[in-house]
């Protein structure tokens, strides 16, 4: 597919995805939606890729919301289909077989942020922003956000950014426990990369048992997580860096992983 809204890279086991409509602050409109999972499924049978960064274009913003222009012809059955398929998009992210890693650059409002919270980890330059304030134009978050921030935060704190449309800037977000660590802007790709990259070193297969077991615990009570944590356990025991990585310790030596 010819991509004309994403910039796409790979750089050794990294891609980089970058939301390229920086006139529109990065709106997401069909188009982003239709190049995103294009390329969030070329990633997933990907296996030369371990780690996933995804930004937006410019000094202003990661993703300022949704493209207002296509919001506004939508009525009740077109609204639920407009809404089913970006949580789509966002589910097939939150799932993806590998971490995804948000460098949250700027404005992430609406489905910027919505985007932000089906991420494995969040990173935020100083002048970042995260809200909801889809009640100014007389609807709600429609792209899963009212259940991740719900989750991420708690429900009183939640209601509360969700109706009043506050903004939150990325101390605050830190505070909360929403962003993993904030950084001066012209260091937070650096600084994803570096994570990424410090990940990336790690057995592949380890990296992706670790990363579906830590997204089930939404989905699944205590004991049922306990039984799939101990499944998935169990499969990494049967791998062959798994071995390789015990009897390194054992013996007092560096490791030679054979699937980093």
């Amino acid at each position: 597919m010819e991509l004309k809204n994403l910039l796409y890279e790979k750089k050794n086991k990294i891609a980089l995805v970058t939301i390229n409509r920086p006139d529109k602050l990065n709106a997401l409109n069909q188009l982003t939606f239709t190049e995103m999972e294009f390329i969030f499924n070329e990633i997933n049978n990907d296996d030369e890729i371990h780690v996933v960064i995804i930004t937006g274009a410019g000094e202003k913003a990661f993703i300022a919301g949704a493209d207002i222009s296509e919001l506004n012809k939508l009525d009740i059955i077109s609204g639920k289909e407009f809404a089913e398929k970006g949580q789509a998009i966002f589910n097939l992210i939150e799932n993806l077989n590998k971490p995804v890693i948000a460098a949250v650059n700027g404005f992430a409002l609406g489905g910027g942020s919505e985007l932000a919270w089906a991420c494995h980890i969040r990173l935020a330059s100083e002048n970042a922003k995260f809200g909801q304030p889809e009640v100014n134009l007389g609807i709600i978050p429609g792209y899963g956000g009212t259940q991740r921030l719900t989750r991420l935060i708690n429900s009183g704190r939640a209601l509360e950014y969700i109706l009043t449309a506050d903004r939150i800037d990325a101390h605050e977000a830190f505070r909360l426990g929403l962003v993993n660590h904030v950084y001066p802007a012209a260091e937070l790709i650096p600084k994803a990369f570096e994570l990424a990259e410090k990940i990336s070193s790690k057995p592949f297969q380890a990296i992706k048992l670790s990363v579906k077991a830590v997204r089930a615990v939404d989905n699944m009570g205590l004991r049922e997580g306990q039984n799939y944590e101990a499944s998935l356990f169990a499969i990494a025991c049967g791998t062959e860096d798994f071995k390789e990585g015990t009897s390194a310790f054992l013996e007092k030596r560096q490791p030679n992983f054979k699937n980093c």
